[in-house]
């Protein structure tokens, strides 16, 4: 069990209650699909098919660790790391984990655009969505701690948070963003739902 665990090691612990599983392999990976309530998550096993068994077999015996489940092209993974870079340059990594999940969040939520570029490219009424999109700061080059969080926000269940907006309250002018109710604060960033 401890070399399975090993090979999964870089995914998340995640406990939940099974609703169902769809398992895929190829030469290169097996990997398992699990849906629990409106949630899919993955599981990769990059040698053999002896790590998804013993998931199947034991799911309810042990926290298993798993992959949130996003369809993102490495186009998305940059434009997500620009946007994350200009609007939480100076705030701490975890502040940047925070917004690249506001993102998948998004994607994810019924009330936002279905992609990444769409997500980041949304425009309401008549102004975008994210202040770098509008200002230009979404086409300079992620810094390298951006691009490490977008991948940690990919695959980081434990950092998982519900939010789908976030702001500065020092520099916020729209009044409307202040009446969402705010589940966290990290650094100069309030998130909320």
């Amino acid at each position: 069990m401890k070399n399975i665990l090993k090979k999964l090691l870089v995914l998340s612990t995640l406990s939940f209650t099974l609703v169902g599983f769809e398992t895929t392999s190829s030469a290169a990976e097996q990997t398992l699909s699990v849906k629990s309530g409106e949630t899919s998550w993955k599981v990769v096993s990059k040698t053999d098919n002896s790590a998804l068994e013993l998931i199947k077999e034991n799911h309810d015996k042990f926290p298993t660790l798993y992959e949130k489940e996003i369809d993102v092209t490495d186009q998305e993974k940059e434009l997500m790391a620009r946007l994350v870079s200009a609007e939480a340059k100076g705030e701490p990594y975890e502040g940047k984990v925070a917004v690249a999940e506001v993102i998948i969040n998004r994607v994810e939520h019924e009330e936002f655009p279905d992609t990444v570029k769409e997500v980041v490219y949304e425009q309401v009424s008549g102004t975008y969505a994210f202040s770098p999109v509008q200002n230009g700061e979404i086409n300079k080059p992620a810094d390298e701690e951006s691009v490490e969080a977008v991948e940690e926000a990919l695959v980081d269940i434990e950092n998982d948070s519900e939010a789908i907006y976030f702001y500065n309250p020092e520099i916020a002018t729209d009044t409307w963003i202040l009446s969402r109710q705010v589940i966290e604060t990290i650094g100069n960033h309030r998130f909320a739902i």
